[in-house]
């Protein structure tokens, strides 16, 4: 395991991070807590660091559950957690962005995980609604009063995000140190606009999804009535004609295709900081998943997953970068430029 740097906090996070929203089974579906303890301790065994989970994963059963595990490794982890999912759905001020619900929010996640503070605050979700500056300036407090080292922004519109990291860094606020967004090599919207913007402000990319709910596992080619959490309800034409290339590469290295969509994932740097993060029901499904930092995948296998998915990056990128408009603004004197 080797570690990254989680944005201008210059916290050290492990190159992949362990998800629980499975921790728990109040959702009808998740892993005991004698499971999450044996995934929780396999994932710090090999050198794992980066925890992540939400305050309405489980019911809040996700946070408990850390709280009584973590015990005296507490400050070995970079804990994260998550606030804006609705606590109670009677209650208009029990969601969403603003400070309201974000400090009631935090309260409860300190008391459920046995800690002062969070490493990394996210704001999971844009409600659309809340001020992005009132945001902002709601989790700078935090950060003052010593509750949140890092803050990051979750599902979330590029535009919102570049806006309020903008704001802060006028107003000597915190600044985001990463974002969070589904990203896998069937479903690679986030480089349209996402992931540039990240590569310019210096913020690391948290991704969930990377197996696309299973499917790009080959798990849910047949039917074998296990829930599903996220990813298509019906294995669209795209994935499984992806899932059909990675496990033929999968063949070609000796790994399972959810190591290779994993290896797929890491081998986005240098470009942008990707950091997958893991979830797993079970000890097994996380051994085999951390094992995808021993995949290594040729150029030719990284074009093939990429081409796979016949993935456009559209307007305007592809047409700022065409040939005849880069002439268009420079001439013939692109090239002599360093930038």
């Amino acid at each position: 395991m080797k570690y990254r740097l989680l944005g201008r906090s210059a916290m050290r996070v492990s190159e992949l991070a362990f998800g629980t929203m499975t921790f728990g089974e109040k959702w009808g579906w998740g892993a005991s807590f004698d499971e999450s303890r044996r995934m929780l301790d396999l994932y710090l065994d090999r050198g794992g660091n980066f925890v992540d989970t939400a305050s309405n994963y489980t019911d809040g059963q996700s946070e408990e559950f850390l709280g009584e595990l973590l015990g005296d490794r507490r400050d070995r982890i970079v804990l994260a957690t998550k606030y804006t999912l609705t606590s109670r759905r009677d209650d208009p001020n029990a969601g969403g962005n603003h400070r309201k619900n974000m400090a009631q929010t935090v309260e409860r996640s300190l008391r459920r995980m046995r800690t002062d503070r969070i490493d990394l605050l996210w704001m999971h979700m844009w409600d659309g609604i809340t001020p992005i500056e009132e945001v902002i300036r709601a989790l700078d407090d935090l950060v003052a009063a010593g509750k949140v080292l890092a803050v990051g922004i979750s599902d979330t519109p590029a535009w919102v995000i570049s806006r309020g990291f903008a704001i802060a860094e006028l107003r000597g606020w915190t600044v985001p140190s990463a974002i969070q967004l589904p990203y896998s090599v069937s479903s690679r919207d986030p480089e349209r606009e996402l992931m540039p913007m990240a590569a310019k402000l210096g913020l690391a990319v948290t991704v969930w999804g990377v197996l696309n709910g299973g499917i790009l596992t080959g798990k849910y080619g047949r039917t074998d009535g296990e829930p599903r959490r996220y990813g298509d309800e019906t294995p669209s034409e795209r994935s499984t004609r992806v899932a059909a290339v990675i496990k033929e590469i999968a063949g070609a290295c000796e790994a399972t295709p959810a190591q290779v969509s994993i290896a797929w994932a890491l081998a986005r740097r240098p470009e942008v900081n990707v950091i997958p993060i893991l979830g797993a029901r079970t000890a097994k499904q996380l051994e085999e998943n951390l094992a995808a930092l021993d995949v290594k995948l040729s150029a030719e296998m990284l074009h093939r997953l990429d081409d796979s998915s016949g993935f456009q990056v559209g307007f305007p990128n592809s047409f700022l970068g065409a040939e005849d408009v880069v002439e268009l603004i420079f001439g013939k004197t692109r090239d002599l430029i360093e930038a």
